[in-house]
């Protein structure tokens, strides 16, 4: 069964988390009486959440801020990047070395 509807299980599954994100959203707004909103990063490129986003801001009036679709990049390409260049540099680190994930770099 999985197998061969892959494509309407993860279409589904995308349409549950926008659903989930989306009335978070509508919560939060409406707690905090705000009414801009802003989405970055990687999941701003998903057009099911950018969809979402455009629909909500004209039925509750928010100003909703998506950057264009060639500035929506996660942060994978700068970590690759810099590790790439730490790389040329040899330097390294071990394999011991505890994750910090505020780290300067």
């Amino acid at each position: 069964f999985i197998e061969h509807h892959k494509n309407d299980l993860a279409a589904s599954l995308e349409a549950t988390i926008v659903d989930i994100l989306m009335d978070k959203l509508r919560k939060a707004a409406k707690n905090l009486k705000i009414n801009e909103v802003a989405v970055a990063g990687g999941v701003s490129a998903n057009n099911g959440l950018r969809n979402s986003f455009r629909e909500h801001a004209g039925k509750y009036g928010w100003n909703i801020y998506i950057p264009k679709f060639s500035f929506t990049t996660d942060n994978a390409a700068m970590i690759a990047i810099t590790g790439y260049y730490k790389y040329l540099d040899n330097d390294f680190c071990t394999i011991d070395k505890p994750a910090y994930s505020r780290v300067t770099i």
